[in-house]
């Protein structure tokens, strides 16, 4: 670098901000793709928080008494960038980053939004160290940041002991007007400030800009008197270039006790851009390179350098954030040291929660369900599980939109407790109608170690599905508890029954979905979810009733764990007819198979619970379950059909619901809509005579 490429800046401070700025209108303008202009904007807000303020050591970015800093406006991510590449932050997970190597090198800013780059067009969770959470959807990002308070209060709450506060970390998100907009951060901010989240501080981008232009098309409403509705503390900052209010902002925030902060801080968007700032023209898209030029003779900067990292830049960065953050990382690993001396156990708890691992002996107490024909729901027998593996696991956490009684998923192990602003130990949460916060908090809570569950009728999960997909992208081992599965919902009526919802399901990467058919499945299935350590999972459990099937008489519920099994087969010779099912449809193919064995009919009864866990079986196991040779099959299922007609094959008879339900007694629904053993053993007929019809194909 030759001395007339040094920008003509004289303050240091100044210097790091422009050089944030300059690399992220770099990065967009060489991508000819991105979002210039928030990060332009509040360069010098993120500067003051991570130089000054933020508890975070670049060198052990995952430690757990760290601060949290949450991107919610995404689309801003080459600030994140930015700034994790002048702090020197390394990568720290194997899986995804070449350990101890910077986690976002210059070459990676140069190729930003390229494929298999370090940075991606929004800021993805474990692909990127430094990077807390995949935020993607705007609000979302605030809404996990609250997750993600809650935990280090529960934390605080159940570890903590006098002179040992092992953890005290605040999280931060950042966020702009769309993220306000939307109803999921209003969600969430209605439940921190309720539950006083003084841990908690929300940067606000007010810059008054969206895609279409100013705010005012849609968006005149007084926010910070929203917020002080809402039980927060409200501070304003006039100008984002100001260092100095800032710093008095973040202080203000340190010492509230009792509420979550909101920093509302003035900006204009694309700062010092001579054509472009406080235009939504700065917003979505590249400057242009006349531009970028104009810009960076404005911030004293040389106008054809790209990607220039001054000299003393990097060193001013180590020696703020670098040097601060590794004395305080050093002083709770002594503090840590202390701890593991004066409370071991607690101490050993700590070390299972960090490594993602479950306590010896953790499933000893899950009962057995004996054969009984009136039997459970799914979501009884769920709730039976769940409170035998909490007593065992003190950190599986759960919570409901408003449903626990109907979802059976309050914890009432001793001590469980709920979890409210004056009693933060609590292992329940009460998180109100607010189901896109609710799995969103799941998540929160989750990327800070906890064992989240939540809970809401499957038709609901509709309400949930932007975070309910981000737990999978994140690859976060939250359990998503859904019940009242089907058109079994009864009189409630179409709006409450759901139809398409497990085929959607079905249909997010990474999410593990499980309908058991009864007692003993549920009890397999939470063996199943309680080992995952990168992976979702929906519980889709029933309200009504069903039988306990006797494993004396049918095959071992364990099978679940492969998705499917033969749960029974002919007492002579190979299956005519294969009978698949779920849930409580199973039922209905296992009285089928009595009527269709009685009538001489050689018949085979599939329990189909996981189609995830099936399709990871090898070919042999799969082909074995449901042979190929064996074409006449039924599929019956209470929802969609969509998809199964992989395992119904060319000759089946898929029988599901091709219409919204009805509002009437379930029986009635059941007769309606042909889920009766006659209707079964009515589509094996058909089945039978299609294969009959179309003969061998050999």
């Amino acid at each position: 670098m030759t001395p007339t490429e040094q920008p003509t800046i004289t303050d240091t401070d100044d210097l790091c901000v422009a050089t944030i700025r300059t690399l992220c209108m770099d990065a967009v303008q060489a991508a000819a793709s991105g979002h210039p202009g928030t990060p332009m904007a509040m360069a010098p807000v993120i500067y003051t928080l991570w130089q000054e303020f933020l508890r975070f050591d670049p060198d052990d970015p995952a430690w757990p008494n760290r601060d949290r800093f949450v991107l919610s406006a995404g689309h801003a991510s080459t600030l994140l960038y930015a700034t994790l590449h002048l702090a020197g932050v390394r990568a720290v997970d194997p899986t995804y980053e070449t350990l101890g190597g910077p986690a976002v090198t210059l070459d990676d800013i140069r190729r930003f939004r390229q494929l298999d780059g370090r940075c991606p067009g929004h800021p993805e969770y474990r692909w990127t160290s430094g990077v807390e959470a995949t935020t993607g959807p705007l609000g979302t990002g605030v809404a996990t940041a609250v997750g993600m308070a809650i935990a280090g209060r529960w934390l605080a709450a159940r570890f903590n002991r006098p002179g040992f506060d092992v953890f005290d970390h605040d999280v931060y998100a950042l966020c702009g007007d769309g993220d306000l907009m939307e109803g999921v951060a209003a969600e969430a901010a209605s439940l921190a400030g309720h539950l006083g989240l003084a841990n908690l501080c929300w940067i606000y981008d007010n810059n008054h800009i969206s895609i279409e232009g100013g705010t005012d098309l849609a968006f005149t409403e007084d926010v910070a008197t929203r917020f002080i509705a809402y039980g927060w503390n409200v501070t304003r900052v006039g100008d984002a270039n100001d260092r100095t209010a800032l710093g008095r902002a973040f202080e203000t925030f340190r010492r509230e006790p009792h509420r979550p902060t909101l920093v509302i801080v003035d900006s204009q968007i694309a700062f010092g851009a001579p054509t472009k700032q406080g235009t939504a023209a700065a917003h979505g898209e590249p400057l242009g390179e006349e531009e970028i030029r104009a810009t960076k003779r404005f911030y004293n900067w040389p106008p054809d350098a790209h990607f220039l990292v001054p000299d003393g830049v990097y060193e001013h960065f180590a020696a703020g954030v670098g040097k601060r953050g590794r004395a305080e990382r050093d002083s709770w690993l002594a503090l840590l040291d202390r701890y593991r001396e004066a409370y071991p156990d607690l101490a050993s708890q700590l070390d299972l929660i960090w490594g993602g691992q479950l306590p010896d002996g953790w499933d000893a107490d899950i009962p057995v369900f004996p054969a009984d024909d009136k039997g459970l729901a799914t979501r009884d027998s769920s709730g039976k599980v769940l409170n035998a593996v909490a007593a065992r696991v003190p950190w599986l956490v759960g919570g409901s939109a408003d449903l626990a009684p109907s979802t059976k998923t309050r914890l009432t192990v001793d001590g469980a407790g709920d979890f409210q602003a004056a009693s933060p130990g609590g292992r329940n949460l009460h998180l109100g109608v607010r189901e896109h916060a609710s799995a969103a908090v799941a998540n929160g809570l989750s990327l800070s170690g906890l064992r989240p569950l939540w809970s809401t009728f499957l038709i609901f999960s509709d309400f949930a599905r932007g975070a309910l997909r981000l737990s999978a992208l994140m690859e976060l081992p939250v359990i998503h508890v859904f019940t009242h599965d089907s058109i079994g919902v009864g009189e409630d009526g179409p709006t409450h029954q759901p139809i398409e919802q497990l085929a959607s399901l079905r249909a997010v990467p990474g999410l593990l979905v499980i309908r058991p058919c009864d007692a003993s499945e549920v009890v397999q299935a939470w063996r199943v979810v309680m080992g995952l350590r990168q992976e979702p999972a929906a519980l889709v459990l029933s309200r009504q009733a069903l039988p306990t099937l006797d494993r004396a008489r049918y095959a071992d519920a364990a099978g679940l764990a492969r998705g499917g099994y033969v749960l029974v087969d002919p007492a002579d010779g190979d299956p005519e007819v294969i009978l698949i099912g779920t849930g409580s449809e199973v039922h209905l193919a296992l009285a089928a198979h009595e009527e269709l064995t009685a009538q001489g009919v050689r018949v085979r009864v599939v329990s189909l619970p996981s189609w995830e866990l099936f399709e990871r079986q090898p070919a042999q196991y799969r082909d074995q379950v449901l042979p190929p040779a064996v074409r006449a099959r039924v599929v019956v299922e209470q929802a969609a059909t969509l998809g199964w007609e992989r395992y119904a094959g060319p000759d089946g008879v898929i029988i599901g619901m091709r219409t919204f339900g009805a509002s009437a007694p379930l029986r009635a629904l059941q007769t309606k809509f042909g889920f009766t053993p006659q209707a079964v053993v009515s589509a094996a007929r058909q089945s039978l005579a299609a294969v009959s019809a179309v003969g061998d194909p050999a």
